[in-house]
Parts: C-alpha cells; sequence; structure tokens
C-alpha cells in the first residue's frame, strides 16, 4: 500500500506521489488510491534516501 510504504520510507504521501511521477520508485501493482511495491525496490530506495539525507541535512543526526 502506498501509504506503508511513504511510513517504511519515512516521506509524506505528497512525497511518495512525487517519487512515483518522477519514476524514481515503480509501483508493480495500482488500483485507486493505492499502490503495490516490491520490497526490495522499497529497500533500496530507502538506503538512497538516508545517503542524501545524511549528506544534505547532516545537523538531522
Amino acid at each position: 500500500m502506498t501509504s506503508e510504504a511513504s511510513e517504511f520510507l519515512d516521506v509524506s504521501r505528497q512525497r511518495m506521489s512525487e517519487l512515483i511521477r518522477a519514476k524514481k520508485i515503480t509501483p508493480i501493482k495500482k488500483s485507486r488510491g493505492s499502490s503495490l511495491f516490491l520490497r526490495e525496490d522499497l529497500e533500496q530506495k530507502k538506503k538512497e534516501l538516508e545517503q542524501l539525507r545524511k549528506k544534505y541535512r547532516p545537523y538531522d543526526e
């Protein structure tokens, strides 16, 4: 589900929609109001986002 994926990635629903629209993460199945994602894809995207957060937001630690 999209809401669970956005929670897993620690991003807002709006940011999740932007990632999908930009094809940075691709749902394997879409239905009204929600999408399904591969766990592997989410884990890889989470690592990328964590690296970017460390680089651009070092004060958060």
